[in-house]
């Protein structure tokens, strides 16, 4: 399968020296989302609101912007559908953007190349959804060495219902387990002021 990468004009020399190895990853926040039966409007203008901060706070400080999109080879995760493309809502001009085909983006993308060629070591994630894609992304980057910062409130998710006892988890209570999981031991847990303080 064909890897497609889109690099923007990116000058690391205009990078504000204390961000120079940070890069803020913004994970399969695309129209796609909003054609699947789970979606629901209630957390996204909050979600919006907080991702468009992150991305606006990234590129005031020099840090560049990585888009992923997550691409299938049918539905509205294909090319060929018109939703692989920025959730409305969103502004974005992002230095680089990669397509991915699995969990992590961080596989098979052509962004741990991109990465090592620009001397990222700390990377910021963020996007949709919570527990699946960021969290993936979150421990493989991990397990590659990489500083992380996941912001959970930057994040978006969905209900989820479990099938074995019928109980369904709110997409507050799977961000606070996802939350729980990575603290410490895959990523700092950060707040968008302290992504882009790196306090």
């Amino acid at each position: 399968m064909a890897i497609t990468v889109a690099v923007r004009h990116f000058d690391p020399e205009k990078i504000i020296m204390s961000h120079s190895d940070s890069a803020l990853i913004v994970v399969d926040a695309q129209e796609s989302f909003r054609q699947r039966p789970y979606w629901s409007d209630a957390d996204a203008p909050a979600y919006l609101a907080r991702q468009q901060t992150l991305i606006d706070g990234a590129k005031a400080r020099g840090i560049p912007v990585v888009q992923i999109f997550h691409v299938e080879d049918e539905g509205a995760f294909s090319l060929a559908s018109g939703f692989v493309k920025t959730m409305s809502g969103l502004s974005i001009q992002p230095d680089a953007i990669f397509h991915k085909h699995s969990h992590s983006a961080l596989v098979g993308s052509g962004l741990d190349v991109w990465l090592v060629q620009h001397g990222i070591r700390r990377l910021i994630v963020s996007g949709i959804r919570t527990e699946q894609c960021c969290e993936t992304t979150t421990r493989v980057a991990s397990d590659l060495g990489y500083e992380v910062d996941f912001v959970g409130d930057a994040t978006l998710t969905f209900p989820m219902t479990d099938p074995r006892s019928g109980r369904q988890f709110s997409a507050a209570e799977i961000r606070e387990r996802t939350e729980l999981v990575l603290r410490d031991r895959f990523a700092r847990i950060a707040s968008v002021e302290e992504a882009l303080g790196h306090e």
